[in-house]
């Protein structure tokens, strides 16, 4: 055995080290020229850390390619990775490529500490297949925590958009202002609030451009949001009024969410008084009865 886990250690070292000659060829040439020839020239800790996670990005990305997949299904995880936050052109690629790396590198973790001893080749079908999921479950997760930000801070964006607009600023200059002024308090919808202004800008429609945001986030009270303006902006009636009737009904939505969330504790603490705390009861109280009889019935039997 330990011959083995030698050998595929030996063999993973050098598919790592061709994939790094083969695709950062030119680099480690720029970089052998600059020890040659050394230059003045001092780099930063951040941009250090920045190239290393973008050498470590185009390791993953040229892994994509060995799994087959079809245009449709590339296409829904581009729009799942849109939900999450992830826009660059390579999240693709990485996200596939990922799915090929973590099973291999669970299988070495698995083939270093010797688990596959214990129950042989299963343990590694496991690692392969835990491996194969773990980047879907990491981006479902992403995009609920995503969507959560969203779902919160959506009170507090349209309270402003509100205020810019009753200060006399129209939808598109309220929607930009928002965006600006909110980036540090809210930064993922203020993220899409300013695509939004940038499609805008571009050429594209209102209703286009905020139909688009809903389909990005994937988010109810924003799809609602949308559907509003979208009808305001066709007969005519007063943004600012629609905004401020959605953000009280946003607030009271969550203030009946947190009372429901409330009322289902009692149901929760059912399971744990059963199994836990009515048990332990059980032996204080009917423990020392219990014991008091079998000692009666010892006496008995004497």
């Amino acid at each position: 055995m330990g011959f083995e886990i030698f050998t595929f250690g030996v063999v993973f070292l050098l598919i790592v080290s061709g994939g790094l000659l083969l695709f950062y060829r030119e680099e480690m040439i720029q970089r052998i020229t600059e020890v040659i020839t050394p230059h003045p020239k001092q780099k930063s800790i951040l941009s250090t850390i920045q190239q290393t996670g973008l050498s470590i990005g185009g390791v993953v990305e040229h892994f994509e390619n060995i799994l087959p997949k079809s245009k449709a299904e590339v296409s829904v995880k581009m729009q799942s990775l849109q939900m999450a936050g992830f826009r660059d052109e390579s999240a693709v690629k990485i996200f596939y490529g990922s799915k090929v790396l973590t099973p291999l590198l669970l299988c070495a973790v698995v083939a270093g500490t010797g688990l596959g001893t214990y129950a042989g080749f299963f343990v590694y079908i496991v690692a392969l297949g835990v491996g194969f999921l773990a980047p879907d479950f990491w981006l479902g997760r992403q995009i609920t925590k995503r969507q959560g930000k969203i779902r919160r801070g959506l009170p507090d964006v349209l309270d402003l958009l509100v205020i810019c607009i009753e200060a006399g600023l129209s939808l598109d200059q309220g929607t930009a202002r928002t965006a600006e002024e909110l980036k540090g308090a809210q930064p993922e919808l203020c993220d899409e609030l300013y695509i939004v202004v940038l499609e805008q800008r571009a050429g594209r429609p209102r209703g286009e451009a905020w139909k688009h945001l809903a389909e990005r986030t994937g988010v109810d009270c924003v799809r609602n949001l949308v559907s509003m303006l979208v009808q305001a902006d066709q007969y005519g009636t007063s943004i600012a009024k629609t905004l401020r009737i959605h953000s009280d009904t946003l607030r009271t939505q969550r203030v009946q969410a947190v009372e429901a969330a409330a009322a289902r504790t009692t149901i929760k603490l059912l399971f744990p008084l059963v199994l836990f705390i009515f048990p332990s009861l059980f032996v204080v109280t009917l423990g020392p009865a219990f014991i008091s009889i079998m000692e009666s019935f010892s006496g008995l039997n004497h």
